[in-house]
């Protein structure tokens, strides 16, 4: 009739309620793949660093400055077998003290040690470059004479050679210093308070034999920054995927009205 109104309203394009922004299912799926994947790598991560690395605390001076006294570091667990020269090591051996003791090996089994030709560490013969070292302190801060090292043990030193109570000091005993190779731990990776990062290599022992392999520490960092980054991303999908929808459909609703 000429005096009825009637109101149009928009038709829904696929019958029955809105499911939300176009997309928005495949959305949430990917968003809850990406925080299972991401906890998997993330924990996943975590759980393989406790199950070959231990946390330790330095507490002197005598691994200035690769390791300065009172910082933590990580290290790989390892066989006193795999250990090469050059390596940061951990050990325990209660004639040096009750307590891990952090030292570098500079000598092997069958290797001959001493110090100094021409201001450096000699090892079969060799002149080692030794980088590591404290800026301005020689080698030959520290005289050593010639050490033949037996068959499973290892000569270790310092880097801070002047304070660091090592194989020096043990010279009189009977293993002249040397510590057996099952005495070791574990292998020293990396600084991690403060965040000094890795070891630099020993390339100066390189031309003696091949070096240690680096430990899985890198991967393992990778894993957990990847991880926590899926966690985080798809746990805001849901947050974006919201705000973008009222900026959508914000303006439009506004406008609409009777006719």
């Amino acid at each position: 009739m000429g005096g009825e109104s009637t109101t149009r309203t928009a038709p829904h394009s696929g019958g029955g309620t809105s499911s939300g922004p176009v997309g928005s299912r495949t959305g949430q799926r990917l968003s809850g793949l990406a925080v299972a994947l991401g906890l998997v790598l993330f924990l996943g991560g975590f759980g393989w660093a406790a199950l070959i690395y231990r946390p330790y605390t330095v507490p002197t001076g005598s691994m200035t400055p690769t390791i300065n006294a009172g910082e933590r570091v990580l290290a790989q667990v390892v066989d006193g077998d795999e250990v090469r020269r050059g390596d940061v090591v951990v050990f325990k051996d209660t004639a040096w003290a009750d307590a891990p003791v952090v030292k570098r090996v500079v000598a092997v089994g069958g290797d001959t040690v001493s110090c100094c030709t021409n201001g450096k560490l000699t090892v079969n013969g060799k002149q080692i470059d030794e980088p590591y070292l404290p800026a301005g302190a020689p080698a030959e801060s520290k005289s050593i004479p010639e050490v033949q090292v037996p068959e499973g043990r290892l000569f270790l030193l310092g880097d801070e050679r002047q304070g660091s109570l090592d194989s020096t000091a043990h010279l009189a005993d009977a293993a002249q210093g040397t510590v057996a190779v099952s005495a070791v731990t574990a292998r020293v990776d990396a600084v991690v308070w403060p965040m000094d990062g890795l070891l630099k290599r020993p390339t100066g022992f390189q031309a003696l034999g091949a070096l240690s392999e680096p430990g899985p520490l890198r991967t393992i960092v990778s894993l957990i920054v990847v991880g926590a980054v899926l966690v985080l991303g798809g746990g805001a999908y849901g947050p974006v995927a919201k705000l973008a929808s009222r900026r959508r459909t914000g303006p439009s609703a506004g406008a609409a009205g009777v006719r």
